[in-house]
């Protein structure tokens, strides 16, 4: 069995990046479970043409996140060299709850991948929680994070304040929220 991908043509990687950016597009202004069939639509193509590059909403949902899940794993080995590590930690999860709280729904949707093995973004959403691993138990050895604290119970938080977030006013309506909870997170 050959399972190497053969290159896309021309007028399908064309199709391919339409779907996408239409697909970003939605999701930002309706939320992960925005209509296929108008992303579709709005890319010019059909819906069988968007089921042939993506089989799953998932799998549409994965490639339009893995960008930036791969960069908020690179964030996390970045910030494992910083002088304070309960600072490095909130600066992470501050980018990765801006992250979360661009398309409605996506907290959600990831709160659910990370229990879900089969889901095409698991393995995604796993790449990203092993980075920020480090810097938690890089904060519980400082002395300056509670040492019951888990990743996983950060990541649930983060997308809790994420989807709060969505429903206060102003800029800083996340910065504000992490504040509030790294003020309990603390060490004593």
């Amino acid at each position: 069995m050959d399972t190497v991908k053969k290159p896309l043509r021309a007028d399908a990687r064309r199709n391919y990046e339409r779907l996408l950016q239409e697909a970003r597009r939605a999701f930002a202004a309706h939320g992960v479970d925005a209509s296929l069939e108008e992303i579709a639509r709005q890319a010019g193509v059909g819906i069988g043409t968007l089921y042939r590059h993506f089989p799953t909403r998932e799998d549409l949902v994965e490639t339009v996140l893995r960008e930036g899940f791969d960069t908020q794993a690179e964030v996390a080995r970045e910030l494992l060299d910083s002088p304070e590590p309960l600072s490095a930690l909130k600066t992470w999860l501050a980018g990765m709850g801006e992250q979360s709280a661009r398309y409605r729904g996506l907290p959600d949707l990831m709160v659910d991948v990370l229990n879900d093995e089969t889901s095409p973004l698991y393995a995604s959403c796993h790449a990203m929680r092993d980075g920020v691993s480090h810097l938690v138990e890089r904060a519980k050895a400082s002395g300056e994070l509670r040492a019951d604290v888990t990743v996983n119970e950060l990541l649930v938080v983060l997308h809790a304040l994420s989807w709060a977030s969505e429903h206060l006013s102003g800029d800083k309506g996340l910065e504000r929220l992490l504040d509030l909870v790294f003020a309990g997170l603390r060490a004593s």
